[in-house]
């Protein structure tokens, strides 16, 4: 088992090559809950998360020899931007096999960082199958993504920095993927001070640690379904699910609107930029996954910032239609001059403000007499939405809720 020893000179390896990110107080999340809320600050990490940690940890331990054939590893992203970085800066070879439908600006950052790119598989399960082949043929030492103690003493040292920089903590929320990054981090706080809480967060669609510790033993799920790329895995490592066991007081699951949600805040309030992953502590907190008291200093971490543009346009607009600032509807009204413009009276009444709109008289859908319109909305939250639909329908309109 991994000791507090290891991450403390873990801690040493890694300190000229990663950063000591920020602890943030926020004041928004704070009110919002009334919890005492700081937020761990990875995404201002270099290449933007938390796994430069472990990577440099686990290539600064390996022979000579080792470094002198090259690693090898799979990854959704950020763990092979962090292996490529670390192996580069030691004049280590590095092949990195990613899946199929990786992000590209995770692809093109990993290239970036002198690695080899190899995408094979839809997930990280297959990607790994690859990885470990070439592994066996050229001899390349794997580093595991999270599986390994060498990596889980690297991320520990988020741990050490939140007991420096929030001595007062009292609850730790960390994101769970394959398990590496809470198994070091909750080691380093609860050898430190057994009192603090850590509280454990996965997706709904990605929820193998909280499926393990329920049936008693490590689960590997069927598949994954998730817009948190970086914490999608199919089963947690053999030995992060006993660290898991041993270090950690809960595993709670959010979900996909949850998230968005999170990182909709997180855009607005924060002005942080996270991926999935790493919004989905803040998104346990906020919709009150766990129990904590009134005041209770919580730390989540954001643990990365990498996310895909186009996958950051989806959030956001899943995240607007969740918080009832976005609304996109369909309805049917008589083709005749002057029925749009009665229909729009009443987005007028509401304050209703138009993206966009499209009026179709030739759908299939709808009598030779009608014509269909759907019509993309900007509103000013639930309450508005709820108005605006009702007033529609009393109206005598038959409205569809599309988005």
């Amino acid at each position: 088992m991994l000791e507090l020893s290891d991450v403390l000179e873990a801690h040493e390896r890694v300190r000229e090559t990663s950063r000591h990110t920020p602890l943030e107080r926020s004041h928004t999340y704070s009110a919002m809950t009334g919890a005492d809320v700081h937020l761990k600050l990875e995404t201002f990490q270099r290449t933007g998360a938390f796994k430069i940690r472990g990577a440099t940890n686990r290539i600064a331990t390996l022979s000579e020899s080792q470094k002198e054939v090259g690693v090898v590893t799979a990854s959704a992203g950020n763990h092979a931007q962090g292996v490529a970085l670390a192996a580069t800066r030691v004049g280590v070879d590095s092949t990195i096999v990613m899946p199929e439908h990786a992000p590209n600006s995770k692809v093109e950052a990993t290239r970036s960082y002198g690695a080899e790119v190899v995408l094979a598989g839809t997930d990280y399960a297959e990607a790994a199958e690859r990885a470990h082949e070439i592994e066996r043929e050229e001899g390349r030492t794997y580093v595991h993504a999270f599986d390994d103690e060498m990596v889980m003493a690297g991320q520990g040292t988020i741990g050490l920095e939140i007991l420096e920089d929030c001595p007062d903590v009292e609850t730790v929320v960390v994101p769970i993927g394959g398990g590496g990054l809470i198994s070091g981090v909750a080691t380093a706080v609860k050898e430190r001070n057994p009192d603090v809480r850590v509280i454990g967060v996965q997706a709904k669609g990605a929820s193998s640690a909280a499926s393990s510790l329920e049936k008693g033993e490590r689960v590997t799920i069927d598949g994954v379904h998730t817009i948190a790329d970086g914490i999608a895995t199919r089963s947690i490592g053999e030995r992060t699910f006993e660290h898991i066991r041993e270090h950690v007081d809960e595993v709670v699951t959010v979900s996909d609107p949850e998230i968005a949600v999170a990182t909709i805040y997180l855009l607005e309030r924060s002005k942080t930029l996270v991926e999935g992953a790493g919004a989905v502590p803040l998104a346990a907190l906020l919709f009150d996954k766990f129990a904590y008291e009134d005041d209770e200093t919580i730390v989540p971490v954001l643990s990365g910032g990498n996310i895909d543009l186009n996958t950051l346009t989806n959030v956001i607009v899943r995240g607007l239609v969740e918080t009832g600032r976005y609304l996109k509807i369909r309805t049917v009204l008589s083709d005749q001059p002057g029925a749009l413009a009665r229909l729009l009276e009443i987005f007028t009444a509401h304050r209703t403000n138009i993206y966009a709109i499209h009026h179709d008289r030739t759908s299939r859908d709808v009598e030779m007499s009608d014509t269909e319109v759907e019509i993309d909305l900007e509103m000013r939250g639930p309450d508005h939405v709820e108005e605006f639909l009702a007033d529609l329908r009393e109206a005598g309109y038959e409205v569809d809720v599309l988005v």
